[in-house]
């Protein structure tokens, strides 16, 4: 027999009541325990807790103080101002402050001389009465380390008080004016002179409509003020509150029907799963705990508070018909079959969170390790310094007007004695030249005036007049001047320019002035490569200074390295004291800086070699030039054991082109064609300087890979063209006078001096500081008729690590003097005589030029036995 049991369900059930209890106490609890998160030791709770009682003593007495001061600050500030004021006259006592001053007032505040002064220096130095709020933030902060709960938000009250400080203190200040005989305690020195500072810039509207745009703002972002204005509500408001009221009344009604509806819509929901018989019950006793009806149990459910209700069908007993009588639902229970079996429900299907493992990438070694640091060899390298250098004047243009004028009558009074009339003229003054721009009348040919290039010359007595006719996108014609008084363009005077020092470019080579005064800085790497002419003397070693001078200051020795070529042995022979810092060399010479022609060759071909080694890297790396590819390489992306290194720049320079053809003609223009032509996207760049620009030294070949070209002073108008494609090289004035040419630019420039000592200094100031263990090595290139001999070699004389060296070579299948160095941390001298053993041995093949060596044993176990033979032996 069944007993009956009856279940009351207010606001949704019991169970769900109950787990907003525990939700609310829980919320209230983390609240409470949100300070102890952090696992404080036994003495720091003692002591958070002795700061707590001593901040709120500390604001107990600002309290007094405070207020004390509002009822004597008359007082107080009589006694502070005659006993020579400030915190000094706390310490002493009554007998000294009266041998100080003839009269001192008593002072009546009730925390004494310090509260006084206290109470002084808070509202009438700083804030006025708008510092009570420090002791709001001083109360919060002590109750909540001595008590470990907060009473108000700690960080919301310090912010929220420190911005109601300021804002009252200025109001006040403001309403100060218009407030009659009320001490000026009330606003504080600051907002009396932050008043007086604003009324005098913004006037007192202004004034009154900044304090009430801020506190507005404040307003705003603390409490989300809502700054609507209903103009309804001044016409009638009677009306607005029927209107209010009917609004309510309807929405009420709504809402308690969508109420009913969704109560409805559940029970007749219930009552069709009720419905469902089962074949299997299980037998079950209920005790009654209020009346007993053996046959129905009746579910009664008051009014629901709540929207939903929550009815779990794991409460519904099997073989039960659910019968809805207005509020009541009554469920009826037929007597259960005996000794049957419980329905079991099915498990629930629970997937495991695959976990994957997390690939090492390039960010987790930048993470892990950092950035690759090529300077961190040379960490503590000093850039050179500008004193270093000699400042030859102010480098400001000085305007001779008479000169201007006398030029302008002269160029005028000749154009008109051929009948050519101009209508405006204009003069740009430069270091050495002055540029007049002429605008002729309508229906003069310019080839007319072209033609008078001599006459203008003759007229002016000027050595070097120029005509630019027509001036590229001015249509102007220009005419080029010399001054009679030519200013000196120093190297210091342009290094020290914004432009050289906030430049980004990769290699920056400061060149000079233009014509218009401005000073021109060029990058090599987007040359890439540039061309150097000029007759003896005209200035071009001095260029040549200029341009690794300019290269030294901004670079650091990891990031380039100089190739010098100096066929007259002295022009270069000042850089040779920084070889351990910036300069390249092959692996078995002494001197960095080359001078033999024989070995310029060979110098060529490394490079050329350097430049193939380079290029398989950027392949390996998939990148297209080496600023992506160091890029790459620092961010660590490219793995240094598949041969990945940092690549500094390569800038080979050669001071005399000329004598090189002379003596070596096609052994040195097909490596220096090919460089010119491949070398740029790996960052070798070439600088060639020749003071005879004819077609037998300059080919046609080099020609067409150097789109950059410089031409100081020639002798000759064919040389002009040779080297830059036009005339105009012939009529320059010399010292340093100079054209660059960058495609279809022609660009004047007069060229930075910078004189012997001054390289001199810089190559000290450079090579007496720390440097790499030698110059930067080359790959190894060996002519024809090089190499050793390998049977001067002594069997019984290898070295230690022959027999390592062997079985690395084996294992890479390279025979490369290069992998031995890397592999071994070996110098060059000792890899090249393991790698000669070697081919004595007969291990690896005779040299092969730039390819490396045939490794003739293909394997680690045929090389084993070979060694174990030799030991014997």
């Amino acid at each position: 027999m069944a007993k009956l049991n009856t279940f009351k369900n207010s606001s949704g059930s019991t169970g769900t009541k109950k787990a907003k209890n525990t939700t609310l106490s829980y919320q209230k609890r983390s609240r409470t325990k949100s300070f102890d998160q952090f696992n404080f030791s036994e003495g720091q709770k003692k002591a958070l807790k002795i700061l707590g009682l001593f901040l709120l003593i500390l604001a107990g007495l600002f309290t007094v103080a405070f207020v004390s001061y509002l009822f004597t600050w008359q007082a107080d500030q009589s006694y502070i101002a005659q006993s020579n004021g400030g915190w000094s006259t706390l310490m002493k006592t009554t007998e000294e402050i009266n041998d100080e001053a003839v009269e001192t007032p008593v002072v009546e505040n009730k925390l004494g001389k310090f509260g006084a002064l206290l109470a002084n220096q808070f509202m009438y130095e700083w804030f006025g009465i708008a510092s009570f709020l420090f002791i709001l933030v001083i109360f919060v902060i002590g109750y909540k380390f001595l008590y470990k709960r907060s009473i108000l938000p700690v960080w919301k009250t310090i912010i929220y008080s420190a911005v109601s400080i300021i804002i009252l203190s200025v109001t006040l200040g403001f309403a100060q004016d218009f407030i009659s005989n009320t001490p000026h305690i009330l606003e504080g020195k600051f907002g009396f002179w932050t008043n007086q500072i604003l009324k005098s810039q913004i006037g007192v509207i202004g004034t009154a409509g900044l304090l009430i745009f801020i506190i507005l703002t404040a307003l705003v972002l603390i409490y989300n003020l809502d700054l609507k204005f209903s103009f309804q509500s001044l016409r009638n408001s009677n009306g607005d509150e029927e209107y209010d009221e009917e609004d309510e009344e309807e929405d009420l009604a709504t809402t308690n029907q969508a109420h009913q509806n969704h109560i409805n819509k559940v029970r007749d929901n219930t009552a069709q799963v009720a419905t469902h018989t089962y074949n299997h019950v299980e037998e079950e006793v209920i005790e009654e705990e209020e009346e007993g009806d053996v046959d129905n149990i009746g579910l009664k459910t008051e009014p629901v508070e709540d929207n939903t209700v929550s009815l779990p069908l794991n409460t519904i007993k099997p073989n039960t018909n659910f019968g809805q009588n207005n509020q009541e639902i009554e469920l009826t229970i037929d007597p259960p079959a005996p000794q049957e079996k419980e329905v079991v429900a099915e498990p629930a299907l629970t997937v495991a969170k695959v976990i994957e493992e997390k690939p090492i990438t390039a960010n987790d070694l930048v993470e892990k390790f950092g950035e690759y640091d090529p300077k961190l060899d040379l960490s503590g390298y000093q850039y050179p310094t500008l004193d270093l250098l000699k400042d030859y004047g102010t480098g400001k243009i000085t305007i001779n007007q008479q000169e201007l004028e006398a030029n302008k009558n002269k160029i005028v009074e000749t154009l008109r004695n051929y009948s050519i009339e101009i209508e405006h003229i204009k003069a740009t003054i430069g270091p050495t030249v002055t540029l007049y721009e002429i605008i002729p009348k309508p229906g003069v040919r310019i080839s007319k005036i072209k033609n008078l290039e001599d006459d203008i010359a003759l007229s002016l007595a000027a050595l070097g007049i120029r005509i630019i006719a027509p001036m590229p996108g001015k249509g102007t014609i220009g005419i080029e001047v010399p001054n009679s008084s030519p200013e000196m363009v120093s190297m210091r005077s342009i290094l020290a320019t914004e432009k050289y020092q906030k430049t980004d470019m990769d290699l920056p080579i400061a060149l000079g002035k233009t014509i218009s005064n401005e000073v021109y800085i060029a990058d090599l790497a987007k040359m890439p490569h540039l061309l150097v002419a000029g007759a003896t003397g005209q200035g071009k070693s001095v260029g040549i200074n200029a341009i690794l001078t300019s290269l030294l200051y901004k670079k650091h020795p990891a990031e380039l390295k100089f190739v010098l070529v100096d066929p007259k042995k002295v022009e270069l022979s000042l850089f040779k004291k920084i070889e351990r810092h910036f300069l390249a060399k092959l692996p078995n010479e002494d001197e960095a800086i080359i001078t033999d022609t024989k070995k310029v060759i060979n110098t060529l071909n490394s490079l050329c070699i350097e430049m193939d080694q380079r290029y398989d890297l950027l392949k390996n790396a998939q990148v297209r030039n080496l600023k992506e590819y160091n890029v790459k390489f620092i961010n660590r992306r490219l793995n240094p054991e598949e041969g990945h290194r940092f690549l500094p720049f390569i800038v080979l320079i050669i001071d005399e082109f000329a004598d090189l053809m002379m003596t070596a003609g096609k052994e040195v223009e097909t490596p220096i064609a090919r460089l010119a032509q491949l070398a740029r996207a790996v960052g070798i760049h070439l600088v060639i300087a020749t003071q005879r620009p004819s077609v037998n030294i300059i080919t046609g070949t080099i020609k067409a890979n150097f789109p950059a070209r410089l031409a100081f002073r020639v002798l000759s108008k064919v040389d002009s063209r040779t080297i830059l494609d036009s005339g105009g090289a012939d009529q320059l004035i010399g010292r340093g006078d100079m054209l660059l040419a960058t495609g279809s630019d022609l660009i004047r420039i007069q060229c930075a001096f910078v004189d012997t000592p001054e390289v001199d200094q810089v190559s000290d100031f450079i090579g007496s500081q720390r440097g790499y263990p030698s110059a930067h090595l080359l790959p190894e290139y060996v002519g024809e008729d090089g190499g050793s001999d390998v049977s001067d070699f002594d069997p019984d004389d290898r070295d230690q690590l022959f027999e390592e060296a062997a079985r690395l070579i084996v294992m890479h299948q390279q025979g490369s003097t290069s992998l031995i160095q890397r592999k071994l941390k070996l110098g060059y001298n000792r890899a090249g005589r393991i790698i000669d053993q070697l081919e004595a041995a007969g291990i690896v093949g005779p040299f092969e030029g730039s390819k490396a060596r045939e490794v003739l044993y293909p394997d680690e176990y045929s090389l084993e036995q070979y060694l174990e033979t030799l030991r014997k032996d």
